[in-house]
């Protein structure tokens, strides 16, 4: 029975197809796009879909030398106005059948006239009509409401975009390899994790995600799953944020998770002295990363590389 930790542990071939196939299935748009001129990118999309986009933004800006804008599709379509200078519009529905992400779609390609690439699961769909670049989501049909292939499938998606129209795909192949087939250890460590910590995290009656950088994409999916399956009140926020006030409604019936991934970083220094400070005054806390910090409150990825997108 398909449930949405069979799909969590689906992953890892999930996305090595993706990563294999992805050059020949998209051919077309690599093609016309190659030396298109792309100094302005908007990203329409909502949902997992938007943090997945955000958790990628800050590589599509460094690998394409683009600025990147994302925008949740209906406040775009109701209140904003088309910048004109945008190059490229980049569009994602993993159903293809989202009214707000069609009518601004719809909206992008009557004025602004320029290319348009639509991802999506369902390339059947009626969002499809409005862009002649249709790039394949490839991660099969999620029938479990809470996606998680959508999620991770749309920013390995979005990674391999960027790196292809720049040419460095052979660069990062290797390394992007490397990650997926890493998965399901990230998988067991998790579930370790959580077989110590269960009874502690079942008296938690809030729960809370901190990251800086691109984990700040990853606090805003936690936000998400968490709200959606634990039913119980959930944030996530940019470190720097939250220090800006949220921290005052803490109290020993909240837990905290810490992204911590890019240790080498001042923003990792910071985010520890937060985490000894927030201990006085929450219930629980742990941190997400890769150094090799053994404890019942760490889970620890326990993967060596790291892509640089430098």
């Amino acid at each position: 029975m398909e449930t949405m930790l069979s799909n969590i542990c689906d992953e890892e071939n999930t996305l090595t197809n993706i990563l294999l196939n992805f050059q020949d299935k998209n051919r077309h748009i690599l093609k016309d796009l190659k030396d298109y001129k792309i100094k302005r990118i908007l990203i329409l999309a909502t949902g997992s879909s938007i943090n997945a986009a955000v958790t990628v933004k800050y590589f599509l800006q460094d690998i394409l030398e683009a600025k990147v804008f994302i925008e949740e599709p209906s406040i775009f379509y109701d209140y904003e106005k088309i910048d004109l200078d945008t190059d490229l519009t980049i569009v994602i529905s993993q159903s293809g059948k989202s009214t707000s992400t069609i009518n601004a779609t719809r909206k992008i390609s009557e004025i602004l006239k320029k290319p348009v690439i639509i991802i999506t699961n369902n390339l059947e769909s009626p969002i499809t009509k409005y862009s002649q670049y249709i790039l394949d989501l490839n991660i099969g049909i999620e029938n479990v409401g809470f996606v998680t292939k959508g999620f991770s499938g749309t920013v390995l998606n979005l990674f391999l975009l960027g790196i292809t129209l720049k040419n460095q795909y052979l660069k990062y192949f290797e390394e992007l390899e490397y990650l997926i087939g890493n998965i399901n250890t990230v998988i067991e460590n998790t579930n370790l994790y959580f077989e110590k910590n269960k009874e502690l995290l079942r008296n938690i009656n809030r729960f809370i995600c901190l990251g800086y950088g691109a984990n700040y994409g990853i606090t805003k999916e936690f936000e998400t799953k968490f709200t959606e399956v634990v039913r119980c009140p959930s944030t996530g926020h940019e470190l720097e944020a939250y220090m800006h006030g949220p921290y005052l409604e803490a109290n020993n019936s909240n837990a905290i998770f810490y992204l911590d991934l890019d240790l080498n970083i001042p923003l990792s220094k910071r985010l520890h002295t937060l985490k000894n400070y927030m201990d006085n005054y929450i219930g629980f806390s742990t941190i997400i990363t890769n150094s090799n910090n053994k404890n019942n409150q760490t889970i620890n990825l326990n993967i060596s590389k790291n892509i640089n997108p430098n």
